[in-house]
């Protein structure tokens, strides 16, 4: 969007930042250190922002040796060609993770996975691919010890809290235009509020922060080359990014690249109408036994007990994403239906919830939508590898490998396969300057931090992309907050005749106060899975009477339903150890925090 004669601004910032993930969180925290007023957006309501940051295993990559990393981290390209000045950026900052922590974190204690959670010796290796040099030395840190909640994310944006003087929070705004002077200086972004189209003045930068492009059905299509792909993270990373550099005039790069994430095949269970998928691991009773999964004709194409590394599969000496069918399913008979039929954990015990069941392998392979002749020789193959001892086809230990009976009932459970975060956007150089796809020159006043436009060039590692949230939105924050000589560009501000309107737009961060009555506290936690739990609990020293949860923002399956019964469990127990909700246990011991901080405080 080029600004003109009719342009006119409603609200002014020294930096505006588009997205409040953990990169967006991150420059906005540096940009108001550096001086400057800073407004963060986000398409999100409150309690949705966090982007893939808030839910990732919020482990952040870490080498204990600079050398080494720039090793591995060289394997991880498999040949593919880097840009040298950022690589080093991103490897330097790695291997100063643990420094950073304890300096902008604030983090007393760094915790490793591979020692503090896993208990390993330091000589053993953590990384996702053990074979490559230098993997020795990566692991992975957190601000706690614990993983899989939303504690990194709740530290990233309590900075911005803490800031709320100098930031400024749009929820639920999003981006429709980037605004450009004639010469493609950033000047600002147009942003959606409440049905009104608002322009944004930014004197010194504007930071784009808004994630990838997970769900986004037709990017998926259209740049990864996969028909469906169901996102495993933030339902609000829909590739707005790519769209705003694209009008901006921004060279793209890395589109292809996405990761998968978890450990059989980056597969989750089908359900209605899905909106999310649930995570899925490589446990026995999905590849081991009288099961196999099959493709679109009913034909095995792939070692089940195979584990991908973070949604990557080795074939043929390297690592690439896998082969990912219309429709998938597993196929199974009795004894293995029952098998899984026994597991209690989320998702497993919902597995059987759409299973098809037919009385032959031939009606099985009409209601999946095969062929009936491909599955049954498929099954032939697999009761003869069984007898045999031996996975003629793809070598999945014959051990694992168990015959189908001779007669039905026959099931298939339908599958999909998962993205978690993508790597493609507007290509960026060291200083986070995001570049023009004419001459690869800087985009005046355009930034880019986070998943957006990344540095992961090929395969992706565990613990890579928080990391490249927290070393390139430092970076993006520090240089948009910069004082720009060419701001006050007469030919295209006075020309344009921009008038900033003195009323300032307010900003959504609110200090919630919470009434008390007699033998009422308030408890508060932040180890959930969405922003702070906020608790109200009425107790003496010797009963808890009553639990009510005041605020909360975690997700809408099994978190709201350890939400709705703990609190009458904590009551009847009269405790807050009770056993937590399957499938939230993060959420269960955010409950359980808040609850026991709000009883600390009884006189």
């Amino acid at each position: 969007m080029i600004v003109n004669k009719n342009t006119v601004f409603d609200t002014s910032y020294d930096v505006v930042v588009l997205g409040f993930g953990g990169a967006g969180a991150t420059a906005a925290r540096f940009a108001a250190d550096n001086g400057a007023k800073v407004l963060i957006v986000d398409s999100a309501p409150e309690g949705h922002e966090g982007g893939n940051t808030r839910y990732s295993g919020q482990m952040v990559g870490y080498s204990t040796d600079e050398a080494a990393y720039r090793q591995y981290f060289h394997g991880l390209a498999q040949k593919f060609n880097l840009d040298e000045d950022l690589s080093e950026v991103f490897i330097k900052g790695v291997a100063g993770m643990k420094d950073y922590f304890e300096k902008y974190l604030d983090v007393d204690h760094v915790y490793s996975l591979k020692q503090d959670i896993m208990g390993k010796a330091e000589d053993d290796i953590m990384a996702d691919y053990p074979e490559f040099p230098g993997a020795k030395n990566y692991d992975m840190i957190m601000v706690h010890k614990g993983i899989v909640d939303g504690a990194l994310w709740n530290t990233l944006r309590q900075k911005v809290l803490d800031r709320s003087d100098k930031i400024d929070v749009w929820y639920s705004s999003p981006v429709e235009h980037l605004i450009q002077t004639a010469n493609q200086t950033v000047v600002g972004a147009q942003v959606k509020r409440d049905d009104t189209l608002i322009n944004v003045y930014a004197k010194n930068g504007v930071v784009l922060a808004t994630g990838g492009f997970e769900n986004n059905q037709q990017m998926i299509q259209d740049y990864i080359g996969d028909y469906q792909l169901v996102p495993g993270a933030s339902l609000y990373n829909k590739g707005r990014g790519v769209d705003l550099a694209t009008e901006a005039g921004a060279k793209l790069w890395h589109m292809t690249k996405f990761s998968g994430g978890g450990m059989q095949q980056i597969f989750s269970l089908w359900e209605p109408n899905q909106k999310r998928a649930k995570t899925f691991r490589n446990i026995p009773e999905f590849c081991q036994g009288s099961i196999f999964t099959v493709g679109d004709d009913g034909a095995r194409y792939f070692n089940e007990e195979l584990a991908s590394h973070e949604g990557y599969v080795k074939m043929a000496g390297s690592y690439y994403t896998p082969v990912n069918p219309t429709h998938p399913y597993l196929v199974f008979d009795e004894k293995q239906k029952q098998k899984i039929a026994a597991l209690k954990d989320e998702p497993y015990n919902k597995a059987l919830d759409h299973v098809v069941e037919a009385d032959s392998l031939s009606e099985l392979a009409d209601k999946m939508g095969a062929s009936a002749k491909v599955l049954e020789d498929t099954v032939a193959d697999f009761n003869f590898f069984a007898k045999e001892g031996m996975d003629y086809a793809y070598h999945r230990d014959g051990k694992t490998i168990t015959a189908f009976a001779e007669n039905g009932p026959y099931y298939a459970i339908p599958l999909v396969q998962v993205i978690g975060w993508t790597q493609g956007g507007p290509k960026r150089n060291s200083n986070c300057e995001i570049v023009s796809a004419i001459d690869d020159q800087p985009i005046p006043h355009l930034y880019g931090a986070g998943e957006l436009g990344s540095v992961i060039t090929n395969l992706y590692q565990g613990g890579s992309n928080l990391a490249n949230c927290l070393i390139f939105g430092k970076i993006a924050g520090e240089n948009a907050a910069r004082p720009k000589a060419d701001v006050a560009d007469t030919t295209s501000v006075e020309a344009a005749k921009l008038t900033i309107k003195s009323a300032k737009l307010g900003s959504d961060l609110q200090e919630d106060e919470y009434p008390t009555g007699k033998d009422q506290y308030i408890g508060r936690s932040s180890q959930g899975m969405g922003n702070e739990i906020v608790v109200r609990v009425t107790a003496d020293h010797d009963n808890i009477k009553q639990v009510e949860v005041l605020k909360q923002t975690e997700s809408d399956d099994y978190g709201l339903q350890a939400i709705k019964e703990l609190p009458a469990k904590m009551v009847e127990n009269n405790s807050y150890e009770v056993d937590a909700i399957s499938g939230a246990s993060s959420t269960s011991r955010g409950l359980k925090d808040a609850v026991k901080d709000a009883l600390s405080k009884l006189n």
